[in-house]
């Protein structure tokens, strides 16, 4: 057998415990964000019998934004459009935050860094389980946002690591992390909801329990994870590692991976293309993507009348797929193959959201949800493997967490385009629009001639 086709553990143990306790320290995370997922329509309901003013103010914004686009006046699209509300806030932060406490760690650590943002996800979780109001509830998830930096943190530390492959397996591996969160997480938080022997208080368990996760997930990082940014490459001050507060919340300079090419061990000029290049396929692919799986929803409950369970059997089958493909197929990707696989996929959404908004059967609908699931697999963890090779050892904090704020801002933005799109031209319209332009980052790539940070 050849070196380079020797399993991982064998030929480098410290990078393989370093991915292990990635994905045990996500999972944790994720398991405790997801929980609400299947709540959040409950919890809206509930919160609207209260009187609360601030909820009264974003009922009178949906309500505008509901009759702009000609939405149905119905219960169902409602909670939909204000679900979708509140998760482009949380998306919003998280454009905010995501950059800054990349850089921070590239100053401070990984390892500090995750335990302060799981400590500030510990108090979001606090705040929900005590929210009396929609005030206290909206403000827990506020905090929420600003906190959730766990993900781009866990990139910056599979990026950290010597060998290419050991990245790729890694971006891989978080993959898995997001798919069974995203699996197991909603069914667990909807199972403790329904024990739940106070109505009103049906939330305060999976709250509990997500405080819980997060409590757990503080104490398997204290014990378990290394410190994998070497103090002699560490930036020398915040100010060095932050660089400019402009270059980290200005979206121009985020495009144009600003605070990675002022400092002195910058990529090369090639380089820098390339990062700049993966940064906006990165955008435009989960602009498109969030916002026709934004309205998936809507199509389901409008096309198909699913109910609730039938939309959660649907994301079900979407996540365990998902994490069938990132296990068995993701993970062995090649790095030089990463570009060309990003490519197939891309490619595999077109007819992926032809069939799904042209269905007429259950057939069609999960031919395309397999194809969407297959390309929602491997996009994100190869581009990301690919964006982890690029900048110093000093820089992966700050180019990982650019990648994610970029990524965070698509899905704040994609789902009101393509809400937007839908109502006012129809679900066939737009998801055969939407389709075609991803025709846009399969030129984009293309176009491009890739190399390799030195």
């Amino acid at each position: 057998m050849k070196n380079s086709d020797r399993p991982l553990s064998e030929k480098d143990p410290v990078s393989s415990r370093v991915i292990t306790v990635v994905f045990f320290a996500l999972l944790l995370d994720l398991l405790g964000f997801t929980l609400i997922l299947p709540l959040l329509p409950s919890i809206l309901d509930h919160f609207g019998k209260t009187e609360d003013a601030v909820y009264s103010s974003l009922q009178c914004l949906v309500d505008w934004f509901r009759e702009t686009i000609g939405v149905p006046i119905e219960t169902k699209y409602n909670t939909v459009l204000f679900g979708g509300l509140i998760g482009s806030l949380f998306s919003l932060l998280q454009f905010l935050s995501s950059p800054l406490t990349g850089a921070a760690s590239d100053h401070y650590g990984r390892r500090p860094l995750m335990m302060l943002t799981t400590v500030g996800l510990m108090s979001s979780y606090a705040l929900w389980a005590m929210s009396h109001s929609f005030s206290v509830f909206l403000l827990s998830r506020v905090v929420g946002g600003i906190c959730k930096g766990n993900v781009s943190l866990c990139t910056a530390i599979v990026a950290d690591l010597p060998c290419p492959k050991a990245r790729n397996q890694g971006m891989a591996i978080i993959g898995v992390a997001f798919s069974l969160g995203f699996t197991v997480g909603p069914l667990i938080g909807a199972y403790f909801a329904r024990r739940s022997s106070v109505e009103e208080l049906f939330y305060l368990g999976p709250a509990l329990l997500a405080l819980f996760f997060s409590a757990a997930d503080l104490l398997f990082i204290f014990l378990m994870l290394p410190e994998t940014l070497h103090k002699d490459i560490k930036v020398s001050a915040v100010s060095s590692g932050i660089q400019e507060m402009i270059d980290l919340l200005n979206p121009v300079a985020l495009f144009q991976f600003s605070a990675v090419s002022r400092k002195e061990d910058s990529p090369s000029k090639d380089s820098m293309l390339n990062l700049k290049m993966l940064g906006l396929v990165y955008f435009v692919y989960l602009f498109l993507f969030s916002g026709l799986e934004y309205t998936l929803s809507f199509l389901a409950h409008q096309r198909f009348q699913f109910t609730s369970m039938q939309q959660g059997k649907m994301f079900f089958f979407i996540g365990i797929t998902m994490a069938v493909i990132q296990g068995g197929y993701a993970r062995r990707i090649k790095p030089e193959h990463q570009i060309k696989t990003v490519q197939l996929a891309i490619l595999s959404l077109i007819p992926a959201f032809i069939l799904i908004g042209l269905s007429w059967n259950l057939s069609m609908l999960y031919t395309g949800l397999f194809l969407y699931s297959f390309a929602a697999a491997v996009v994100v963890p190869c581009l990301s493997a690919q964006v982890s090779e690029h900048g110093s050892a000093s820089q992966k904090g700050t180019v990982m967490g650019i990648l994610r704020s970029l990524g965070a801002l698509a899905r704040a933005l994609g789902p009101i385009v393509a809400s937007s799109l839908y109502w006012l031209a129809g679900a066939e319209s737009c998801f055969i629009v939407s389709s075609a332009l991803f025709v846009f980052p399969l030129f984009l790539l293309r176009k491009q001639r890739w190399s390799k940070e030195e």
